[in-house]
């Protein structure tokens, strides 16, 4: 039995409208769930793969877990709303502080339990230090912090190969997701984190827009 050309045509019309209505009801995942690299495979569009892998990370870039030590300043910011860091602190040249006020004189080489205070734990891990000023996020846009991160001249001289490293499997970087009692983690893991950022350098490191 044929199929009339009008009846094929509303057939076609009406699944068209029922993956629209399902694309509409499946919101994109939320800021604490991180999607791992193989979620972007489909695209086949590599600039578009790797500004969506960026977009992706993005979610640990511009969580606060990250910001606090990539603040606009050389003094770091802390808690979830990016509050002054408490003690006032000014992280110097080294990005470890200044003689009589280092940052290692009250973050030690672990988080630590806190009593008597409105914070929980200190936070600590060896070397505890803010981010090189040509590396300051706060303020800038996802697509200005990946054109940062790329540039040998602003992300302390990195090769691709020594950023996808650091960002997957440096130990700093990783406190984001032990941050202590008190702190909310940075979504995902590191491992998924990491994925992400090699997976965005393999597509060609491409910026969202």
């Amino acid at each position: 039995m044929k199929t009339h050309p009008w009846k094929a045509h509303c057939v076609l019309a009406a699944l068209a409208s029922l993956a629209a209505a399902h694309a509409l009801a499946t919101p994109p995942s939320p800021p604490h769930v991180l999607q791992p690299a193989s979620s972007f495979a489909g695209i086949q569009d590599p600039k578009e793969r790797a500004a969506a892998l960026f977009i992706e990370a993005g979610k640990v870039i511009t969580h606060p877990r990250c910001l606090n030590c990539h603040p606009s300043l050389r003094s770091p910011t802390q808690g979830d709303n990016g509050q002054p860091h408490v003690p006032l602190i000014h992280a110097g040249d080294s990005g470890m502080g200044q003689p009589g006020l280092t940052c290692m004189g009250c973050h030690q080489a672990k988080n630590v339990k806190a009593t008597g205070t409105k914070f929980r734990s200190i936070p600590g891990h060896l070397p505890w230090m803010l981010a090189p000023a040509s590396m300051a996020w706060q303020g800038l846009s996802l697509r200005e912090i990946c054109e940062q991160v790329k540039d040998p001249a602003r992300n302390g001289n990195k090769t691709m190969e020594q950023l996808s490293h650091h960002m997957g499997e440096d130990g700093l970087v990783g406190w984001a997701w032990d941050p202590g009692e008190g702190r909310t983690p940075a979504p995902g893991s590191q491992k998924v984190f990491g994925g992400l950022i090699q997976a965005w350098i393999d597509a060609g490191a491409h910026c969202p827009k």
